[in-house]
């Protein structure tokens, strides 16, 4: 019996693949909606500067305009002797230009020794197409870009007067890396605390796997099964989420728990009236028989009476049969010890077929055996109704002419294998996962694929026939299994052969 520590060791809870892909998401879904957020601070920020540092510019432009009109210079031309770029705190990369009669009468830049640098021809077009007296506007010129404006004087001419958008474009520049290196940080950071902190809040669903996990692992089908898996205290506690999850799990674990002990005593209730009841019926089906046959030996019957007689006889034969059955399975299923000794599988094989054969001449008999005898511990009587059960099983769902081939072998592994072939109709497929299984029988089936005298009709069955060859041979620490279609239907049973005995022959077909 498993118990419900004895658990295979675990993977690391981290590393599960349904937790990890659980935890990337949560940290992609973090680290989205953190890009989402500082993107967004990202764009407000920047615009929130641009305008800052445009009206900052603006004002500063608007002075500098300003300082480079001249409102006693004449209004027929000229500066009045003073070059607007020469007005003081007019800063290095000032334009002024005057517009007069549709072209530019004068203009340049400010450069860093005080000197004017002249305009380009391109750079004239440009001032030429500005508006005037309206807000300043942005514009590309030889000297890079440039905000601009264009004032309609009291003499009839434009002066345009511009600052350079350098020292704005940098501090917007700089503003954007400083984002991206902090964001970037910022992301990185986040990216290992979210996960420092999801794999600490994760840790009690992981826990709860697990005892899922183990739980699925034990063996509940059938026997006596000690569920003493639970969900630990520190996870249990219905006061939080997940301790709701913890304590709903342990109670349904208590009722599995007290669901399996219920079964298990009814299992018991019934194996214990099975082998009962089957004790006592020996006895009377003994004297039932011992007086039939001192009837026949001493009483004169008529002929319907001997006919009757002898179908008491038999049917208390098959009874006894059922009988003896019925209490070797209530045996097997208490878990009694074998009576172990070497058995070679290779005579058991021969003794059991040569039986056969004196009961259905009709069939064709064949044995496949190795050179070596093939030697398992086992118990020679169960050993010898496992394969007797499985020879009169192909005699009785085959009609005569049928080939049943009998065959021992071994595997890489270290198992002994038997196996039993017979080419008749085949079992149907929908009954083939239930051949196993107490008193079931598709005797109907299989006899109107095989058809003819002798088949499974003529013979009558209990249906446990198979259910104590599977319970024997798991009794032995092995597994039968079955494979069947029209033409060919094979038992092959495989037990453990003794250490130093794992060599030799293939197992037969």
């Amino acid at each position: 019996m498993a118990s419900a520590h004895s658990t295979e060791p675990q993977p690391r809870s981290w590393l599960k693949p349904g937790t990890w892909h659980l935890r990337t998401r949560l940290i992609l879904l973090a680290m989205t909606l953190l890009i989402a957020i500082c993107g967004a601070v990202g764009v407000a920020s920047y615009a929130s500067m641009d305008a800052f540092l445009t009206r900052q510019l603006d004002e500063q432009l608007s002075q500098a305009a300003d300082r480079s009109n001249d409102p006693g210079r004449p209004p027929s031309g000229g500066f009045n002797g003073r070059d607007p770029l020469d007005a003081r705190g007019q800063s290095v990369g000032t334009l002024n230009a005057r517009i007069l009669n549709g072209q530019v009468n004068s203009g340049g830049f400010l450069t860093s020794n005080t000197t004017r640098s002249a305009l380009s021809t391109e750079d004239k077009q440009v001032l030429l197409a500005l508006p005037t007296n309206v807000q300043p506007v942005d514009r590309t010129l030889s000297n890079g870009d440039y905000r601009l404006v264009a004032i309609q004087t009291n003499f009839g001419d434009v002066l345009v007067t511009g600052l350079p958008l350098a020292a704005k474009e940098s501090t917007l520049a700089s503003l954007v890396w400083t984002f991206v290196f902090v964001s970037l940080g910022g992301l990185l950071l986040v990216g290992l605390v979210g996960t420092v902190l999801i794999r600490r809040t994760m840790k009690p669903l992981e826990q709860l796997s697990e005892v899922a996990t183990r739980v699925s692992k034990l063996p509940l089908d059938a026997g006596e099964v000690a569920l003493a898996v639970r969900v630990p205290p520190s996870n249990s506690n219905p006061g939080t989420e997940v301790g709701s999850v913890g304590h709903a799990l342990n109670l349904m674990l208590d009722n599995v728990a007290n669901a399996l002990q219920a079964r298990q005593k009814s299992e018991t209730k019934v194996r214990q009236f099975v082998a009962d009841a089957s004790h006592e019926l020996r006895t009377p089906l003994t004297a039932i028989r011992g007086y039939t046959e001192l009837m026949r030996m001493t009483e004169n019957f008529t002929p319907d009476g001997e006919k009757s007689l002898a179908r008491v006889q038999s049917q208390s034969q098959r009874m006894t049969a059922l009988v003896e059955d019925l209490l070797l399975l209530a045996r097997l299923d208490e878990g009694q010890p074998l009576k172990l000794s070497e058995v070679d599988l290779n005579q058991l094989v021969v003794e059991g077929v040569s039986d056969e054969k004196v009961m259905a001449p009709g069939h064709t008999w064949r044995l496949e055996l190795p050179d070596e005898p093939v030697v398992v511990n086992g118990d020679p009587s169960q050993l010898r109704q496992v394969l007797m059960n499985l020879l009169s099983n192909a005699r009785k769902h085959t009609p005569p002419g049928t080939t049943v081939v009998t065959g021992v072998g071994k595997t890489a592994e270290g198992a002994a294998v038997v196996t039993v072939t017979d080419d008749g109709g085949g079992i149907p497929p929908e009954f083939v996962d239930q051949v196993f299984a107490r008193f079931a029988r598709a005797d109907a089936a299989r006899t109107g694929r095989a058809g003819g005298p002798g088949a499974s009709g003529a013979e009558g069955t209990s249906g446990l026939g198979l259910s104590i060859v599977e319970s024997i041979v798991e009794a032995h620490g092995g597994k039968v299994t079955v494979t069947s279609q029209p033409g060919r239907t094979q038992f092959a049973l495989q037990l453990p052969l003794p250490r130093g005995r794992t060599q030799g022959g293939a197992p037969s077909e």
